[in-house]
């Protein structure tokens, strides 16, 4: 029998979000009507800074999925934070019941329930036990099929305390995270071992256990300037006394916290903090109860270059650097800790005793690299395994040498000697000690040695733009010769993971060639380089074969395809709708300096021309009929017999030049507008002749011919079929 479940959902008119959220220390009740606030907090270890973003968000997505699923209604939005001890999950307003469900369901057929004196049969009586009813409240009901019983009863939902006590568990457990630990002999895993579980609806305890731990009305302070234990009677009494046992929860107040104080402590000293929002949230989420503080060191550490210092203090020590307002580095530094001071100075001096071992380490690794010039460093690439079928680092740097050498020869870039240079030199500070202390500094090490050592600023700042962009959004080289070593070098990643079978997969890229892919492509368009791509893949495959054996054009068409994927995701993340990105990259995906303008105009010619979609039908119907044709360009005239055929070769011979004109000078809308005065002789053609005539295969052939040369004009700016018309 068919079963069908509707939810009745009942929303409060108030919205307690914005009251929660505007008087958020206020002493009014939390309870409207038919509805209580709900409160979880999972307290624990602490957890790794960089696991606490996506959890906290991964939390909240499934809490708010399990809610739906369940039929727990919300009249405002769940609210998330967390502290490296604890992970919050707020719901302001949720419903004391679930919604109430119709339950709608169709029995036997008429003529089955009822026999010919109209007494009910087995089969009406079997299906009113079934679900608990009597004959009496069955119904009929008009289907396609005929007359069927039927009824309809509303189901109560259950108090919603009960469902979450069902739910949490699983919603605890489920939390993904990169790596996770088993701790005691609970046999259960999680990020960090669970201490304490507070889970509140409304005043009443949601109960259930899990991790050996039993959910309760307690919570804790502060680790160290408010330890114990706190009973919690509701959502209110926790956002007061959390806030009173000196912890922020809230992981953007604690943002503003540290950047607020980080300034104010840097003009104590006439300097300004080195611009850092990465270190101000991976700090923010290593306290629960910022204290920042200034600290100094030996002004002689200031001979190191700026990166050095401002990356000793960052990754190590997690530490702010500060400048002047001329943009030097000041012998100062601000370090942001978990509790208050007791005497400020003791740990100020701890914080500089441990920072100048680090500087001191630095000055040992930029003495000790200084010994030899860089370009003396390339030999030792041939001691470090870039990849074991690919061979040695120094062999990548041949490789890429070679492509870089081509493309500056394709684009007619005369600059041979600093492209050389660059890109012999970019890799060589991977065996320098500093760079192996500090791997963030790869490329910026080459570039400061390259510059102690007197080379050209343009092969020293290519050095360090070769590896840009470094993530998404980034900027991009601003030199020539930095774009063009920068192409190289990850074409011949790319080509090279794909020749060996290292494809990226869902779960895992090592090589990052999703980005060098994204890379190469906003770099070709943001300089306008007529660049052939598919010539480049070649070239970059030809010059990896000399050193391994692969099928040359199955992996040529895998990476052209991986490059055309990226391109699809970018603009659709443009705005771009799908089928008309794939209309032009279909059609014509090879210089990625021609598709955004082919791309653009193309979509100003679905919405402006008025006959867009009768030209796009005549296209498709083209384009149906010549798959899985033998055909050639060639047509003979002489076979041309009918009015419609000499009308179509002519109109064909009438535009082909003016569009390939406007082609090549990028009026890609005119020469579409052309174009689309094919589609009447196109239609007359069809109209006119049986083109797969099975008189004669001559005829037949010299007609798919003419389509071929039409479909092949079309082909040179979209492909039509890809519109869903």
């Amino acid at each position: 029998y068919a079963l069908r479940l509707v939810p009745v959902t009942i929303i409060p008119e108030s919205s307690w979000l914005r009251r929660f959220l505007k008087e958020e220390n206020s002493t009014k009740t939390l309870r409207g009507n038919m509805t209580s606030a709900f409160l979880l907090e999972i307290g624990t270890e602490e957890i790794p800074s960089g696991y606490l973003e996506q959890a906290a968000d991964d939390l909240r997505k499934m809490a708010e999925s399990q809610l739906k699923e369940n039929r727990i209604g919300l009249s405002a939005e769940l609210i998330i934070y967390y502290t490296p001890r604890r992970l919050v999950l707020i719901g302001p307003e949720v419903n004391e019941r679930q919604d109430d469900v119709t339950q709608e369901v169709t029995g036997p057929p008429k003529k089955a329930a009822y026999d010919s004196q109209g007494n009910p049969t087995k089969a009406a009586s079997g299906f009113a036990n079934k679900y608990g009813i009597t004959i009496n409240d069955l119904e009929f009901v008009e289907t396609p099929k005929g007359e069927y019983l039927f009824f309809r009863r509303t189901i109560p939902g259950r108090p919603v305390r009960e469902v979450l006590a069902e739910i949490l568990p699983r919603l605890i457990s489920e939390i993904p995270w990169p790596k996770s630990m088993r701790w005691g002999d609970i046999g259960f895993s999680f990020v960090r071992p669970i201490h304490w579980i507070l889970s509140l609806l409304g005043e009443e305890v949601i109960s259930f256990e899990m991790a050996g731990v039993r959910s309760g009305r307690e919570t804790r302070g502060h680790r160290f300037m408010s330890p114990g234990k706190i009973k919690i009677k509701d959502l209110q009494h926790y956002l007061l006394e959390i806030e009173r046992c000196s912890v922020m929860i809230r992981q953007e107040e604690r943002r503003k916290e540290i950047e607020k104080e980080v300034i104010r402590k840097a003009d104590t000293v006439a300097g300004i903090p080195v611009r850092d929002p990465g270190l101000v949230h991976t700090v923010a989420d290593l306290v629960e109860f910022p204290s920042v503080l200034l600290g100094g060191f030996d002004e002689a550490f200031l001979d190191l270059p700026d990166p050095v210092l401002i990356t000793a203090m960052r990754e190590h020590q997690k530490y702010f650097a500060i400048q002047d307002t001329s943009g030097r580095l000041m012998p100062f530094f601000i370090a942001v800790n978990n509790t208050l001071a007791r005497d400020e100075n003791v740990v100020r001096k701890g914080h500089e005793r441990v920072l100048r071992a680090r500087l001191s380490d630095a000055v040992f690794f930029f003495h000790e690299d200084r010994k030899r010039p860089l370009g003396e460093r390339l030999d030792d690439l041939k001691e470090v395994i870039y990849q074991a079928e690919l061979g040695t680092s120094y062999a990548k740097v041949e490789r890429f040498t070679r492509l870089a050498l081509y493309i500056a020869e394709e684009l007619e870039v005369e600059k041979t000697a600093e492209i050389t240079l660059a890109a012999r030199l970019c890799k060589c500070d991977l065996v320098t000690e500093m760079v192996m202390e500090f791997p963030s500094l790869q490329g910026v090490m080459g570039r400061e040695y390259a510059r102690l050592d007197g080379h050209p600023e343009e092969v020293c700042s290519a050095i360090f733009e070769h590896y840009l962009p470094i993530r998404a959004g980034d900027g991009l080289p601003t030199s020539v010769t930095g774009s063009i070593v920068g192409i190289a070098d990850r074409m011949d990643t790319i080509s090279g993971c794909f020749a060996v079978g290292m494809e990226p997969t869902g779960a895992a890229d090592p090589f990052a060639l999703r980005r060098h892919a994204l890379s190469i492509i906003r770099i070709l368009e943001e300089k306008n380089w007529d660049l052939s791509l598919n010539a480049l893949i070649t070239e970059s495959l030809k010059v990896t074969a000399e050193a391994i054996d692969f099928d040359g054009q199955k992996v040529f068409e895998r990476v052209r395809s991986f490059f055309r994927e990226r391109y699809k995701n970018r603009m659709l993340s443009r705005g771009y709708e799908s089928d008309l990105i794939e209309a032009v990259i279909s059609a014509k995906f090879d210089r990625i300096n021609e598709l955004p303008l082919m791309i653009e105009q193309l979509r100003k010619f679905t919405i402006e021309f008025e006959g867009f979609n009768a030209v796009a039908l005549t296209f498709k119907r083209v384009s149906n009929i010549l798959k899985n044709q033998e055909v050639s360009y060639t047509v003979d005239i002489e076979l041309l017999k009918e009015d419609c055929e000499v009308r179509l070769w002519e109109a064909y011979n009438g535009v082909k030049d003016r569009m390939n004109e406007l082609t090549r000078s990028g009026d890609y809308y005119d020469a579409l507008t052309l174009i689309a005065g094919l589609r009447k002789p196109v239609d007359e053609f069809f109209d006119g002749v049986e083109v797969l005539t099975k008189e004669s295969s001559i005829l037949k052939k010299n007609r798919l011919a003419i389509l071929h040369n039409v479909a092949r004009l079309f082909m040179g700016l979209a492909d039509f079929s890809r519109f869903s018309i």
